[in-house]
């Protein structure tokens, strides 16, 4: 499907809405960015080699993450599914202290169509330094090369293979965190329902920064961007679609693909979920964090005013990212104890 269909699809089930303004700081560094960039804001199918390009030239330098020796870091093949390709995962590990300490299992965004495991890696030897914890984050086949269930099983299977190797990893199992943002997170929600009700790997909370949740696209804030802000219509209806082709948005799509989809959401581990005003997961994020409480989930809730997808990663300078950055870090202090 290309990005012409995309439009003409989008139009015709609804007319552009008004949304709420852009924080003026994030505004401002939205529109700084340079030209690779802003040529990936919108996607459709044909940009994805480019959307790739760019997340790959984002990859950080690996001394950088070691923060000065307080992070020891490795790299892993693991095994994937069963008669799939080894998973590769990046593990952090804090360098002082004796353990088993907790740990904090990332998997990462994109649109389910870009990224690997190296995204979100400075946020994620931040926590190992800070907190003493145990991170490790999994890559997996992207879409639409490897559709549906590709993604999600692979993440399942690194799951099960940090539990499995909880003392080699000298992670406390009682303590194991799921954490995604973007496609991560909504993969981080199916991977928590598909481990309760497989009787898989017990998850002690789970982090939704931003989820990807809902393939319908019925929400007002899935049409209010229109190449305006991070992963606007049209890049979520690519996403989307190369992740579950012809199904999307129609009435066999699972509910570990689309996890708005689940009807029983009670037994999940605590939440934290946060996302932007002015971004397309907006109300799927807000109606989930919904369904969660009235499921009995302890959940915290953050809904950052002015902010479009991904801010606090791709603008962390920022006065607004920089409390999302802490709110962030505070829960996890606070159920780490």
């Amino acid at each position: 499907m290309n990005r012409a269909v995309l439009g003409k699809e989008q139009t015709m089930t609804t007319a552009k809405s008004s949304r709420p303004p852009f924080d003026p700081e994030l505004g401002a560094i939205l529109a700084s960015f340079p030209e690779d960039i802003q040529a990936v804001l919108s996607i459709g199918p044909e940009d994805i080699p480019a959307f790739r390009a760019v997340n790959r030239s984002m990859r950080p330098e690996v001394e950088l993450l070691r923060r000065g020796g307080a992070v020891a870091i490795e790299e892993r093949l693991v095994p994937g599914p069963q008669g799939a390709p080894d998973l590769p995962v990046v593990i952090m590990r804090p360098t002082r202290g004796p353990g088993p300490w907790p740990a904090i299992y990332h998997i990462h965004g994109g649109g389910m169509v870009s990224g690997d495991q190296w995204e979100m890696a400075e946020t994620l030897a931040g926590w190992v330094d800070l907190l003493g914890v145990v991170g490790v984050s999994v890559g997996y086949r992207l879409a639409p090369e490897h559709p549906h269930p590709a993604p999600l099983e692979d993440c399942y299977a690194g799951l099960e293979w940090t539990a499995r190797n909880a003392e080699e990893l000298d992670i406390d199992p009682d303590r194991l965190i799921i954490w995604g943002s973007s496609a991560g997170g909504g993969l981080a929600a199916g991977i928590a329902l598909l481990a309760r009700d497989r009787g898989g790997p017990a998850l002690a909370h789970q982090i939704l920064q931003g989820p990807m949740l809902d393939d319908r696209n019925q929400t007002p804030s899935s049409h209010e961007l229109d190449r305006e802000g991070f992963w606007d219509r049209t890049s979520n209806l690519t996403g989307w679609s190369s992740l579950l082709g012809d199904a999307r948005g129609g009435p066999d799509v699972s509910p570990y693909a689309a996890p708005a989809r689940a009807q029983h959401l009670g037994g999940l581990p605590p939440a934290f979920i946060d996302v932007g005003q002015v971004e397309t997961f907006r109300d799927e994020a807000l109606e989930y964090a919904a369904r969660l409480s009235r499921a009995g989930v302890p959940v915290e809730l953050h809904m950052w005013p002015g902010a479009w997808h991904g801010f606090s990663s791709a603008a962390p300078q920022a006065a607004i990212s920089q409390l999302a950055i802490a709110a962030r870090t505070a829960y996890l202090q606070r159920v780490l104890g």
